[in-house]
């Protein structure tokens, strides 16, 4: 049965169009990508993502950044490598709720920012900043996992809530879609290596161990509970409002972080 199921995954090629589909970055040309079930790896590509914006950080500390320079830096990597194509996502949400139900979806298509949208922008991005400098050292652990639980998000908007748009065309998310187990199985066994590596980790005592895992495992809340609540706004969900469920899963996972990892000592 595993071996069946991998079979139809077919996970290079879903994994490259992944890649293709949720970055600007290019791809190698003897990989053929599949663009049928790139959901399911969208966390995958995210803590490549993350994992990059840690490597920044840890080179520009190195270099003598300060911290604050160094998150700056790092939180601008990830928004090129996706082309800011999430943060358009939650302008476009927010503008839309706050044009009421009637008129919502006309104002999440207009290319124009409203003032909501661009509010939400700059209290996301401090918010971020705040919470990242509070984890201080603990920077480099938390952006995997953020951007994680950011995709995670996805996953579960795709699966549980219409797809509504004006165009009254299907996602091809949605066409694709096999159904929650397929779909969230890659990430469930990612995200139990994470753990794993938490808990064996040699350099941390027992009780940094166990609020190590809290944190992370406490990630999963506002992954679930954010799609839910923009669902409820605007009837359901749309290419934005999956980059808007992403970006706020993202910033609420960092705020968790910094309150769970504070007393950790290494």
């Amino acid at each position: 049965m595993k071996i069946q199921i991998l079979s139809k995954i077919n996970w290079p090629k879903d994994l490259a169009g992944a890649w293709l589909f949720y970055t600007i970055l290019p791809l190698f040309q003897f990989i053929k990508p599949r663009f049928k079930n790139i959901v399911r790896f969208a966390p995958f590509i995210g803590v490549f993502i993350g994992g990059v914006q840690s490597l920044a950080w840890i080179a520009l500390s190195h270099m003598g950044w300060g911290l604050l320079p160094s998150i700056l830096i790092s939180i601008s990597i990830g928004i090129i490598l996706t082309g800011g194509l999430h943060l358009d996502g939650l302008m476009d949400t927010v503008d839309g709720i706050g044009a009421g139900p009637i008129k919502c979806l006309e104002a999440m298509k207009d290319s124009r920012s409203g003032s909501l949208g661009v509010q939400a922008l700059l209290l996301i991005i401090l918010l971020q900043i705040a919470a990242l400098t509070k984890l201080e050292s603990f920077v480099p652990l938390a952006f995997p996992i953020a951007t994680f639980w950011g995709r995670f998000s996805q996953i579960w908007a795709v699966g549980n809530f219409k797809y509504i748009t004006q165009d009254r065309k299907l996602s091809f998310h949605k066409k694709y879609w096999e159904g929650n187990k397929k779909e969230m199985m890659p990430s469930l066994f990612l995200i139990s290596f994470i753990v794993a590596a938490v808990f064996l980790s040699p350099n941390l005592l027992v009780e940094s161990q166990i609020l190590s895992m809290v944190g992370i495992i406490c990630c999963i809340f506002p992954a679930i509970l954010i799609p839910i609540i923009i669902s409820n706004k605007i009837g359901g969900h749309n290419g934005d409002s999956y980059g808007a469920s992403l970006v706020l899963v993202e910033t609420i996972s960092l705020l968790i972080l910094s309150f769970c990892w504070s007393p950790i000592q290494i």
